[in-house]
């Protein structure tokens, strides 16, 4: 389970002023030294995560970070990356010093409960003092979970490994599954991969082994083909699949070579619903009629690699947006975590298909969009709508093809 991608763990979260204890009770959670601890303020700089195998839980990533009351330039940094943490955590744990309670603790409570991020409230180093009665009830009253910790000591880990296990969003111990339900048991996936220069040597990208091990746990199977023998490979089944799942940059071909009672779409819209909201981005990507030449467009990739040959996000998928569009756009790109606080300039915000960052990031920055009024759509999806097959690789998704109608409808009215 150490292997398990960071995409796929349950993400906590630490959060607190400087030197409450943040580091000190990640040491005791994992019962190792993950972070460095020091009775000097601001020791831990950046965000340090711990992946490991919290029972009964399964696969968690501990996210440690600056406090949030650092000061200075190099402080605000530091608070800058803290803040980025509030969009993928999936549980928060607040951590307090016992008796002391103010803007920072609430501020926090804030930016989470405003994400609908479950939280739980540590009040640390209590073989100092004991929680001050007025801040539990306080927290009781609006029904958030608390305990009492002296992390140095060991004291009440389990306790909150307990709450921590009470804690976990109903998605993660039932997660949904991201193509099972669309190939029943015993019938066929074909499952299209391109290997070209951005291949990696000898393995298949996250999202293809996430699909084959979800099709073979739904008790389906599958075949893998490269796009070139697509056509063959379907001539030679006795009956049709279910589904062919290609990669985005194949469509076209894909597309021609699938007969029209195969439902087809690829990798990286199953992603879109996987991971995010399918519908959203649905209507999202509909906005692409409105762009014109000139129009700013973010382009967000979760991996930081250095782009070579045709690459799908610098090359391919501005290339065929520019050719619907009919006009040069301006495109700009960020990478990982890195997701700009303004959205204000931009048209249209295209995600890749978001394969390394775990559900709750992909969700957060949807409802950013959403709140800047900024249409949010991703790669599979931009790149089918630039191509005109749009409807085609919906098909397997009649709630995403509803909210296409009805989009299409409102916009013709």
């Amino acid at each position: 389970m150490k292997s398990a991608p960071k995409g796929m763990r349950l993400h906590i979260g630490l959060f607190g002023r400087r030197n409450v204890g943040k580091s000190s009770l990640l040491n005791a959670l994992t019962r190792q030294t993950v972070s460095i601890v020091s009775n000097v303020a601001g020791t831990t700089t950046d965000a340090v995560e711990k992946p490991m195998e919290l029972l009964p839980i399964g696969p968690v990533l501990f996210i440690d970070t600056a406090g949030i009351d650092d000061v200075g330039d190099l402080g605000e940094l530091r608070v800058q990356k803290t803040r980025q943490i509030f969009d993928r955590a999936d549980i928060g744990l607040l951590i307090a010093e016992t008796g002391v309670w103010g803007e920072f603790e609430e501020a926090i409570l804030c930016a989470l409960r405003e994400r609908q991020t479950p939280v739980v409230v540590v009040f640390n180093k209590t073989d100092l003092q004991s929680p001050d009665p007025t801040h539990t009830a306080a927290l009781d009253e609006r029904d958030i979970p608390w305990v009492a910790t002296a992390a140095e000591q060991g004291d009440g880990v389990l306790d909150l490994r307990q709450a921590l296990i009470r804690t976990v969003p109903d998605e993660f111990i039932n997660p949904p599954t991201i193509v099972g339900d669309l190939v029943p048991p015993g019938e066929m996936a074909m499952l299209v991969v391109p290997i070209d220069m951005e291949a990696p040597k000898g393995r298949l990208i996250l999202p293809q082994v996430q699909c084959i091990r979800d099709l073979l746990d739904n008790d389906a199977y599958c075949t893998v083909v490269k796009e070139r023998e697509l056509r063959d490979a379907l001539d030679r089944l006795k009956r049709p699949p279910a589904l062919v799942i290609t990669d985005s940059q194949a469509f076209l071909k894909v597309a021609a070579d699938t007969p029209d009672a195969v439902a087809m779409t690829s990798f990286s819209i199953l992603f879109a619903r996987f991971k995010g909201d399918l519908t959203a981005y649905v209507r999202g990507t509909m906005a692409i009629d409105s762009l014109q030449a000139g129009d700013r467009v973010l382009i967000a990739e979760s991996c930081s690699h250095h782009p070579i040959g045709e690459d799908i996000g610098r090359v391919k998928l501005p290339r065929w947006l520019q050719q619907y569009v009919g006009g040069r756009l301006d495109f700009h790109h960020v990478q990982g975590h890195d997701f700009p606080d303004d959205l204000s300039p931009y048209r249209l915000v295209i995600n890749c298909g978001s394969c390394m960052w775990n559900r709750r990031e992909v969700l957060s920055r949807i409802v950013r969009c959403q709140q800047a009024g900024v249409p949010t759509s991703n790669y599979g999806l931009t790149i089918a709508y630039a191509l005109g097959i749009f409807e085609r690789a919906l098909q397997p998704f009649p709630a995403a093809m509803e909210a296409f109608r009805e989009t299409r409808y409102t916009t013709a009215s």
